[in-house]
């Protein structure tokens, strides 16, 4: 089902919106890992310029500051055709696996772990 003709948003700006789909990264404040599995739809800038009743910076484009979250990638893309927006997905940052040991072995005496103080 195609929505674009009751969205609202005229044709010449559907044609210049272009929505970038990536997974965030995780937040460097937090150790916990929960919400960081979903799928971002964010919107490129446009132009922008300092307004000079306040000293903001404004924009032309309306959705530069929407973010949507998805569950997966296909479902971001699937709503990115429905509403008739460009898109393109970055390339997610590799996870990295993490070497987990038993807290023993901080005081195990296998030459390998073990470290010198001095």
């Amino acid at each position: 089902m195609d929505i674009t003709l009751v969205g609202g948003v005229p044709v010449e700006a559907q044609e210049e919106i272009t929505a970038r789909i990536h997974m965030p990264s995780k937040n460097p404040m937090q150790s916990g890992t929960d919400n960081t599995n979903h799928w971002v739809v964010s919107f490129e800038g446009g132009k922008r310029w300092q307004n000079p009743n306040m000293g903001w910076c404004s924009s032309g484009n309306p959705v530069s500051n929407v973010h949507l979250n998805f569950q997966t990638k296909e479902d971001a893309i699937a709503f990115c055709e429905k509403t008739g927006w460009s898109w393109i997905v970055l390339p997610s940052a590799p996870k990295k696996k993490l070497k987990v040991r038993p807290y023993a072995k901080n005081f195990s005496h296998d030459k390998r772990f073990r470290t010198s103080t001095k």
